[in-house]
């Protein structure tokens, strides 16, 4: 999923009850590498993109000791290649599928769901034994051990995903919906199968589970916000052209409409970017015929701001010098941004921009934080560096600098009536909002604890009190 807690937007292919029709592979197409060919395991693991969890960036494929930074605390990612002794290459098929589709490992233990299995659950058979074979076969083994994931109490406890799992894994490999065009079924399984777009797109629910009911309307995601993608044409995807949408999912950039940052960068540059021109067209198709989820906007969130007025710049240049949000624009972002927010050719506008437009500042203020990284057929299609803790000391910018020039940006470019505080970028550096369950769980511990000791404390001291009667 997001290549952090869930890391996602990742695809796949291959659907249960069309699988022979896209099997039929023309004779053009099986000339074509296996990383184009939908029929294979290695696209279907791109698809996936399971090289970004379980692979340290600038690590070996599949080797596994990726740090996901969930809510729960750290969890490594396993070493997938099949090493007999560290990875899964003493694994039978139906020990793989029952840890790819269950979350359950071969030695019995239970696997937490950043590893996206409750979407995997409605995998084909074809496709998780197309997946088992290219792992086994076409993967080069390595060696080496990962570090063991440790949560503290009570996530600690695995067996607890019994229960959980019980409530949240589908019921079987997926269906196809015989009164939807073949386009749109493999659609679906893309989005929802192996690319679990949804670990993202769909808030969550107390427990940490996707809620169902507001499937693709937006998520948090640590810092980041995945936003709504279902077909609202203002909270959603619903103003966006077809073409838009592939050139998006292809490229991670549209003009006058958005750039892909974060986890979303990150699933386009290992997995999107790879994917077959029908599998995106399909991919679109499906989410133009989601249900719409509203959110109140007004408008879309691409709809917003525009180039300052130059006159109107000059005439407040007393004003705006005193801004601290200017004066940390100036200084650190109007070089590739322009000085009226008109971006470049490497560099986008500020204005007509979701990052700047959303109702949620969190994209904007990641985007300050962590910088926006991504590659495109090979090569640095955008680099903006970013401004908090991986930053040089002379480049850092506090919480109150970020503050200031997020809200000189919203003002001039976005939604002016929005604000950003200090704090809010300080829990955007820590992480992001904390969920319910884990804020719960921190005070309940104790709380319960204390609890436990008052009670053993009259325990103790109603059995001394009988015991001194009996002696009277």
């Amino acid at each position: 999923m997001l290549r952090r807690l869930f890391k996602t937007s990742c695809l796949l292919l291959a659907l249960a009850g069309a699988q022979q029709a896209w099997s039929a592979t023309p004779a053009a197409e099986s000339a074509t590498p296996a990383s184009r060919n939908p029929t294979t395991g290695e696209y279907l693991s791109i698809a996936s993109d399971c090289v970004a969890c379980h692979t340290v960036p600038g690590g070996k494929p599949y080797a596994g000791g990726y740090g996901i930074d969930s809510p729960m605390g750290k969890i490594w990612s396993t070493n997938i290649t099949p090493s007999r002794e560290f990875g899964i290459g003493a694994y039978s098929l139906q020990d793989f599928s029952r840890a790819v589709r269950e979350g359950v490992a071969r030695d019995g233990h239970r696997l937490y769901p950043a590893m996206p299995y409750t979407a995997y659950a409605s995998m084909t058979d074809q496709d998780v034994e197309a997946l088992y074979h290219y792992f086994m076969k076409e993967v080069k083994p390595m060696d080496a051990p990962t570090p063991k994931t440790e949560l503290p109490f009570p996530f600690s406890i695995r067996q607890s995903m019994i229960v959980w799992n019980a409530v949240n894994l589908s019921s079987g490999p997926f269906q196809a919906d015989p009164s939807k065009s073949e386009q749109i079924n493999r659609g679906d399984y893309l989005v929802n199968t192996l690319a679990h777009c949804a670990a993202c797109h769909t808030p969550r629910d107390f427990l940490l589970a996707e809620d169902a009911g507001r499937a693709l309307s937006g998520g948090q995601l640590g810092a980041w916000f995945a936003p709504n993608i279902t077909s609202d044409p203002v909270a959603g995807i619903g103003g966006w052209s077809d073409a838009e949408l592939v050139a998006y999912l292809r490229t991670g950039h549209v003009k006058g409409k958005a750039q892909a940052a974060g986890p979303m960068a990150e699933a386009i540059e290992h997995s999107l970017q790879h994917l077959t021109d029908p599998d995106l067209h399909a991919i679109v198709a499906y989410l133009k015929q989601t249900r719409p989820v509203a959110s109140g906007e007004a408008k879309p969130r691409y709809a917003f701001g525009g180039p300052d007025d130059t006159e109107a710049r000059q005439r407040g240049n007393l004003v705006r010098d005193l801004d601290p949000g200017w004066r940390v624009y100036s200084a650190t972002c109007a070089a590739c941004h322009g000085a009226r927010g008109e971006g470049t050719e490497s560099y986008p506008s500020l204005y007509h921009n979701t990052a700047t437009g959303a109702p949620d500042a969190s994209n904007l203020i990641a985007t300050v934080l962590y910088g926006v990284h991504r590659k495109i057929d090979g090569h640095e299609d955008i680099s903006m560096p970013g401004f908090g803790p991986q930053a040089s000391y002379t480049e850092r910018l506090s919480d109150q600098q970020i503050a200031d020039v997020s809200n000189y940006v919203l003002a001039h470019y976005g939604q002016v009536g929005q604000r950003v505080t200090p704090q809010d970028v300080a829990l955007a550096r820590s992480g992001g909002p904390e969920p319910a369950l884990i804020r719960v769980t921190r005070y309940a511990l104790p709380v319960g604890g204390a609890v436990a000791v008052l009670l053993l404390i009259a325990i103790v001291y109603l059995v001394a009190r009988r015991r001194a009667r009996k002696k009277a």
